[in-house]
């Protein structure tokens, strides 16, 4: 059955490519309804991705057509695409000032022998934004084009750079919902249970050295490897690396030290330093690490640089961004849409790059950070390091973060309070936990 895509939008077009999925673009030429009079959000989109469905069906014999329509909502007012650059501008600095509702209406009309069933849906997800200035955003439609995107911004691309929080479907923000997307097609028949086998034969157990379990992954090693690769390359382009020769070098020579003693010894470990003024750390899948300038400003020894070095290696070891990526995918729905299993290292790597390098911005949860605190202090103290280091520089960056305003980004975005860090280091070295390891003196007000 051939699949048509009511929908001139890249982004649409790109999540169908890259799920592998057979189809042609035949855009509606249906107007959107932008008032929704008595309807609520969520029937105004559905109203208007039928309308577009319903347009392209009449025009073909037979077949499956594929509809959507987005809106973002702010305090009441709806926010569709552009009318200018001028208009984007307006909307993008609007929609930064506070939390924002995106409602996309799903319409799939399967016609087939002279019938036609219907079935429609919705998806609403919520998204929190950084304040953006003007010259930022600026910056940004210089880069992309925001006219084909409800809001103005793309979260799949450098949009991603803005966003603090999604609360629910991520290719909801990209424009389209896939997991509601399937069960539409469930609901028409369209798939039948050997795609199930197709999604079993694709993962495969492994003995995780961190966690002490078995688990299961999607993506082998060398798909981890690719994925990083295409990250890399991402962030090679937003992000200013180092001219510091020494930096680089001494990030490099202790990291390589440490990763030589950690669980994880498969994969080939990469050190960059990035001109960034915030006190961070981040590791990307495959055994890539970045460390800002502002970090190492902070850093006054090599036992402590050594201690966050290792801190990341752990989440690597322990493939916090492998299987965090695998459940915000939901592989075992969104492999139901492929009626034939891609080729290794195509598609399907594309499309977990770009929801790697969003979440790369967006940071691990605070159990994975726990555990690459217990893995770094093990491994800082194999490699020969301090790794009481972690304790006192975990104890000087809470003081950082304390005088920081709130809304500035830091190394402490996702991470747990101090006060369990510690107790989870001291712990790994047997050390005695004492009555003040579990005070949460974080909880002080900060200074502006």
């Amino acid at each position: 059955m051939k699949i048509y895509l009511a929908s001139k939008s890249k982004a649409r077009k790109k999540l169908l490519e890259q799920f592998g999925l057979k189809f042609k673009v035949f855009p509606s030429k249906v107007k959107e309804q932008s008032k929704r009079g008595n309807l609520s959000y969520a029937q105004l989109v559905k109203f208007n991705a039928r309308n577009k469905a319903q347009e392209v069906a009449f025009k073909i014999k037979e077949g499956l057509v594929i509809a959507a329509d987005t809106i973002c909502v702010q305090k009441g007012k709806i926010f569709g695409k552009p009318k200018n650059i001028q208009d984007a501008r307006r909307m993008l600095k609007k929609l930064s000032s506070g939390p924002q509702s995106l409602y996309t209406g799903l319409a799939v009309i399967k016609k087939e022998k002279g019938k036609e069933k219907t079935v429609i849906d919705y998806e609403k997800t919520k998204v929190y934004m950084d304040p953006l200035k003007d010259r930022q955003i600026s910056s940004y439609f210089k880069k992309v084009s925001p006219m084909d995107k409800a809001g103005s911004f793309d979260i799949q691309g450098k949009g991603a750079f803005f966003i603090k929080r999604i609360d629910g479907c991520f290719y909801n923000v990209v424009g389209l919902p896939l997991r509601k997307l399937y069960h539409i097609f469930k609901k028409l028949g369209l798939f039948s249970i050997i795609c199930f086998v197709l999604v079993l034969c694709g993962c495969s157990t492994e003995y995780n050295l961190a966690t002490k379990q078995e688990e299961k992954y999607y993506y082998n090693t060398d798909k981890e490897v690719i994925m990083g690769q295409s990250i890399n390359r991402q962030v090679e382009k937003e992000l200013k690396f180092t001219n510091d020769p020494l930096q680089k070098k001494r990030v490099e020579d202790i990291g390589k030290k440490i990763a030589l003693v950690s669980d994880r010894k498969e994969i080939d470990y990469h050190f960059q330093v990035l001109e960034e003024d915030t006190v961070n750390a981040v590791s990307l899948p495959g055994g890539y690490v970045y460390v800002n300038t502002g970090l190492l400003d902070k850093v006054d020894n090599d036992d402590e640089l050594a201690c966050i070095l290792a801190h990341e290696i752990g989440h690597i070891v322990a493939r916090h961004s492998i299987k965090k990526l695998q459940a915000m995918q939901s592989f075992s729905i969104l492999r139901l849409l492929v009626a034939v299993a891609p080729a290794p290292g195509t598609g399907e790597v594309g499309t977990a790059a770009d929801v790697a390098f969003t979440q790369f911005l967006l940071g691990y949860s605070r159990e994975d950070e726990l555990l690459a605190d217990q893995l770094g202090a093990r491994y800082a103290k194999l490699a020969g390091y301090d790794p009481h280091a972690m304790i006192t520089f975990l104890i000087k960056l809470q003081d950082i973060n304390r005088r920081m305003p709130l809304q500035e980004k830091s190394y402490f975005k996702t991470h747990p309070y101090v006060p369990d860090r510690i107790r989870v280091v001291k712990q790994e070295l047997g050390e005695p936990i004492s009555f003040d390891d579990y005070i949460n003196i974080e909880q002080q007000p900060h200074k502006q």
